[in-house]
């Protein structure tokens, strides 16, 4: 009987590990014998770690790579699907390497569950053999394992903190939520304010640097680890500040890509970076919401926030198909006299993990923003804490417990939920 070896040759299924490094910008041409094997490889590219390659898929297998590869270049990566029968593998893989650049790699995919063709097909060459059916997520860990550098230090986590509407506080949970984070691991932590013309960082950190991320965004290429390091503001002990230049001498319309190379620089210094993405939608808050690691939606409990939520979760997942569903954080819960949707049935409704509930209390929050404070060092022994210390630990990846903050008593009318459920 043949020795057995596991599905995807050891690599991991499913959820993407934090820190997972984006890849390079490399070309994949996969040569598949199936649509099946096809679809998953076409798949593989909406994972966010896919987000710089160009993959194409061919029809053929290893015959339609040689006869391709006789009069074209050839990519960084060929993906081939074997073929039922192995027994001439090795002498197809010869022909291959005949026509391929010294420099190309190759990954084969395969139904044969044998360990002794695997190791022929390592001591050959080929950089992995995966088992038939498999997934995207495990065709991308593989690549990842193949083009990430082994001796680079780990990518920072990114962390992504939009409002569902105007005023429902998405800035204050993220960074009371980032000073939480810097407080329990003792790591750095890295705000970024993307909103340029009314970023509030700043003012609640109570610092007022004279660069930060305009100076960036509009240095373009000038822009290298050293000169990022130096724009970045001190504003406590582990949290560092890309403050935003909250004025209006000129417009802020970007490129979809501006912010990729300075959030990707970030990330090579710092441990967690936290965005706090502006409530807009355009092409750069778009593209940033489906590269980064982790989203958590914050909205109010009432039915304009459930609305947009709801949008904003669905394009979320349409964008980031590969990973989890976004976080969502209920916040100005409790307003005396106004009705409100339960944080349950609010996160039933668009379909989000709760991660925190936030009460109402403008006396305390106002005497923070008013000091330019964090609410730990105005009361630290508020409530909330707990809430931003529970939200900063599930959102590195730390907890997978139940929501912390106070639970809403109303429930979302049917009517509502049938809108929602067929729109």
């Amino acid at each position: 009987m043949d020795k057995k070896i596991n599905p995807g040759h050891g690599q991991h299924h499913g959820d993407i590990a934090p820190g997972a490094r984006l890849l390079p910008r490399i070309t994949i041409q996969a040569f598949c014998l199936h649509s099946q094997t096809a679809q998953m490889a076409e798949l593989a590219v909406h994972d966010r770690r896919m987000a710089k390659v160009a993959l194409t898929t061919h029809n053929g297998g290893i015959e339609g790579a040689i006869e391709t590869y006789r009069a074209n270049p050839t990519p960084n990566l060929i993906v081939i699907e074997a073929a039922q029968d192995t027994s001439s593998l090795l002498e197809d893989l010869e022909r291959l390497a005949d026509v391929c650049d010294a420099a190309t790699r190759v990954i084969v995919l395969g139904q044969a569950n044998d360990i002794q063709l695997y190791r022929e097909l390592i001591r050959f060459g080929v950089s992995d053999y995966i088992i038939l059916p498999s997934t995207p997520q495990a065709l991308v860990n593989s690549i990842t394992e193949l083009f990430a550098s082994d001796g680079a230090a780990p990518i920072g986590r990114t962390i992504g903190f939009v409002s569902a509407k105007g005023g429902a506080g998405g800035s204050t949970i993220a960074h009371n939520t980032a000073w939480a984070i810097s407080q329990a691991t003792r790591q750095n932590v890295l705000v970024v304010d993307m909103d340029l013309p009314f970023g509030t960082a700043g003012l609640n950190f109570n610092q007022d640097p004279p660069h930060g991320l305009g100076d960036a965004v509009f240095g373009g290429e000038k822009v290298d680890q050293v000169m990022l390091d130096r724009l970045m503001a001190k504003a406590a002990a582990h949290i560092n500040l890309l403050a935003a230049p909250g004025t209006l001498d000129r417009v802020y319309d970007f490129d979809e890509r501006a912010f990729e190379q300075i959030i990707e620089m970030s990330q090579r210094t710092m441990p967690v970076v936290v965005l706090d993405i502006p409530h807009a939608w355009n092409g750069w808050v778009r593209h940033t919401l489906s590269a980064i690691d982790e989203i958590v939606i914050v909205a109010e409990p009432d039915l304009a926030n459930l609305r947009n939520a709801k949008n904003l979760a669905d394009t979320i997942k349409l964008l980031r198909p590969a990973e989890s569903e976004p976080c969502l954080v209920v916040n100005k819960t409790g307003i005396p006299k106004r009705p409100e949707i339960a944080a349950t049935e609010f996160a039933s409704s668009i379909e989000c993990r709760l991660i925190g509930q936030l009460a109402f209390d403008p006396g305390i929050f106002g005497t923070a923003a008013n000091n330019g404070q964090m609410l730990a060092e105005v009361s630290a022994s508020h409530k909330a804490n707990e809430t931003f210390r529970h939200i900063g630990q599930h959102v590195i990846g730390r907890t997978t417990g139940e929501p912390v903050g106070r639970t809403s008593s109303l429930k979302l009318p049917e009517s509502l939920s049938r809108l929602l459920k067929f729109g």
